[in-house]
């Protein structure tokens, strides 16, 4: 594996992806273009610090974020893609799935959340469905995230002595850690049915968090046809004085909190 990507590089290469990321920004909602990012991978392989290093930059408006919780009884009982089907994006949106329909594909095949029956009828009727999505104009693009068994571990063990991380690794997370080899399977079996022409899966290694986001980014925007659009510069109207107004004073005696910085 490469050395690890400092922090100085790090951030200067991330700059300019997050500064061509609101290029794109401007091109998807000027020409009322519809992109979904797909973002899947093993627990632990950083998918969240990826999604927060694509959207942090841009307009949530633009650029949405959908992360379903769990599917109540009502859910359960819709088609399977139903409730990510709502969520699908309109003219000049980009939807990035923090989780998406592969659920049913990995977490819930492995940890027995579905039946055999579903889990092959998924696989089955996958591929067609995007390729309706695909036919309807809308980019899909679809990454995985692998770390390695190592990496993992270690990112595991952080999130058990940081309080900060330690809501990370939830009962789910804990009980994949020994599953590891079915996850292995049920992610090669998912790659055989649906890494497809129309929407083929990119795998990205996460082994180096950093250059793991860099690298997503840049395959992002690689995907996406995207041109620089001309703005005009804005120029800021002079303040009229014609109702002027005491700011200062009407704010005296107002609280305030202890600056503490």
């Amino acid at each position: 594996m490469a050395e690890k990507l400092d922090r100085k590089t790090y951030e200067s290469e991330l700059r300019k992806l997050q500064t061509e990321l609101c290029h794109l920004q401007a091109w998807i909602k000027a020409k009322g273009k519809r992109a979904i990012i797909i973002l899947e991978g093993r627990d632990a392989a950083g998918k969240g610090g990826t999604i927060k290093a694509i959207a942090e930059r841009v307009s949530p408006r633009v650029f949405r974020v959908v992360a379903l919780p769990a599917p109540t009884e009502r859910d359960r009982s819709q088609m399977y893609l139903q409730r990510y089907m709502e969520q699908f994006p309109a003219a000049g949106e980009i939807v990035i799935f923090d989780r998406s329909w592969y659920n049913r594909a990995g977490v819930e095949y492995v940890m027995g959340f579905c039946t055999p029956e579903q889990h092959q009828r998924f696989l089955t009727l996958c591929p067609g469905i995007e390729k309706l999505i695909v036919e309807d104009g809308i980019y899909l693009l679809k990454i995985w995230l692998e770390v390695g068994q190592e990496q993992q571990e270690k990112r595991f063990k952080a999130r058990i002595d940081d309080p900060m991380r330690q809501w990370k690794l939830s009962p789910m997370d804990v009980e994949s850690f020994g599953r590891w080899y079915e996850y292995s399977k049920a992610r090669d079996l998912m790659f055989e049915h649906t890494d497809t022409e129309h929407a083929p899966w990119y795998l990205v290694n996460a082994d180096d968090k950093r250059r793991a986001r860099l690298n997503s980014i840049s395959h992002i925007l690689s995907r996406i046809p995207y041109e620089r659009l001309d703005h005009e510069r804005v120029k800021l109207p002079s303040r009229s004085t014609k109702r002027k107004y005491d700011d200062k004073a009407s704010l005296a005696g107002r609280r305030f909190v202890d600056e503490q910085y």
